[in-house]
């Protein structure tokens, strides 16, 4: 780590407030609820409602944005962050906490696209793919510690503390990323037309679906991993908690596994991951009833899961660099209804059949991103040509 200059931890603080204001809310629905005079449904769609405008708002930004400087946008992006985290710690009604967070949402993609491009530029190019990895630990990272201590504040000082310490931590970001981070700008700088441009492109389509569909299986899974280790690995809740943390452990270790495999062998990496994926979840439907091997199936899984993030959010760069912040912020958005479309598929899985067997319906998502992985690679004669991601 000591390898990666100063200026690069500033966007993993970034990361770190992101990934807290998106999943400290599941820890407080209960407290929102009794709060707002909502049901715990209508609470729920606060997640919802994140995660589309995660998805919707990414691009748009991407178009209002593009004759800015890359560091004046993730400063704005950060800037928007905290003001929407500080109109949540003010919500008197549901209706302002849903518009602050779909304004929150609106910064999360183009905030992992561009600072993903922004972290390959700040190291040479044969650790591209370990920095981008290293930002989004922040992610991981803030479900491990962030999280389980925002909820912690929000059950203790009221949920509207939580929102308050995150915006704290996003004005924390906006000032590191104005001291620390180099004004530099590319060489070669795309244009608005070529961002655009590339929206016509069937490889990047083909791109954004193996990532929806690679990444789809990890939460038709993990959506609903609690009821599988409480009635199939008969856990009680601190047996429960101790192996979400050590999911977590698995995910922040894959996350970085992850970075190095795609600075190795990217496209070679990521069929390994998704094939060993497909066998892990055989293996947790016979081990689903052990404790001890299912612990340790969790850990495979969180490694074996997010291995993939950094590397699918790699290929999205490389294999579209006439445009790359398009197709990085759309790699978000396309993760982002993976995680979504898995949750739902997942859901339908629980709904009609024995729990049991949600370890071997899940990973029928995976499975179609590996089939897609191979045909672009026949079809489309993919090759990852190594350059730095600067453009």
């Amino acid at each position: 780590m000591k390898t990666y200059p100063l200026s690069l931890w500033t966007l993993v603080i970034g990361a770190f407030a992101i990934g807290m204001t998106e999943f400290v809310i599941m820890g407080l629905l209960p407290n929102v609820a009794q709060d707002l005079h909502v049901s715990t449904a209508a609470a729920g769609q606060l997640i919802t409602g994140y995660a589309v405008s995660v998805a919707i708002g990414g691009p748009i930004i991407v178009i209002a944005t593009y004759k800015m400087a890359r560091k004046n946008v993730l400063m704005l992006l950060m800037a928007i962050f905290s003001i929407g985290n500080f109109f949540a710690s003010i919500s008197i009604n549901y209706g302002l906490l849903m518009l602050s967070r779909v304004v929150t949402a609106i910064a999360h993609g183009s905030f992992f696209g561009l600072g993903a491009i922004m972290a390959a530029s700040l190291v040479s190019k044969n650790k591209q793919a370990s920095a981008m990895a290293l930002m989004f630990s922040g992610l991981t990272v803030a479900n491990i510690v962030g999280v389980p201590f925002g909820t912690l504040i929000g059950q203790r000082l009221g949920w509207r503390s939580s929102f308050l310490v995150i915006g704290i931590i996003g004005l924390i970001a906006v000032i590191g990323l104005f001291a620390l981070v180099p004004n530099k700008e590319s060489s070669k700088k795309s244009s608005l037309l070529s961002e655009l441009t590339v929206l016509k492109s069937g490889k990047l389509w083909v791109t954004l679906l193996i990532s929806l569909f690679s990444f789809g299986s990890v939460f038709a899974f993990f959506t609903y991993i609690t009821p599988v280790l409480q009635h199939m690995t008969s856990f009680g809740d601190h047996a429960v908690d101790f192996t979400l943390v050590v999911f977590g452990i698995g995910v922040t270790i894959g996350n970085l596994v992850g970075g190095k495999l795609a600075d190795w062998r990217l496209n070679e990496s990521l069929i390994g991951l998704l094939i060993s994926l497909e066998l892990l979840f055989v293996i947790l439907f016979f081990v689903q009833s052990n404790a001890v091997l299912m612990v340790a199936a969790v850990l495979l899984f969180g490694i074996l899961a997010f291995a993939q993030s950094p590397i699918l959010q790699y290929r999205s760069l490389v294999l579209s660099q006439d445009a790359p912040l398009m197709s990085s912020t759309l790699n978000q958005s396309a993760m982002n209804i993976g995680n979504a479309a898995g949750a739902f598929f997942g859901g339908l899985s629980v709904q009609f059949l024995p729990l049991r067997y949600l370890a071997l319906t899940a990973p029928l998502l995976s499975f179609v991103g590996l089939v897609l992985l191979l045909l672009q690679l026949y079809f489309f004669h993919t090759k990852v040509v190594r350059s730095s991601v600067s453009s």
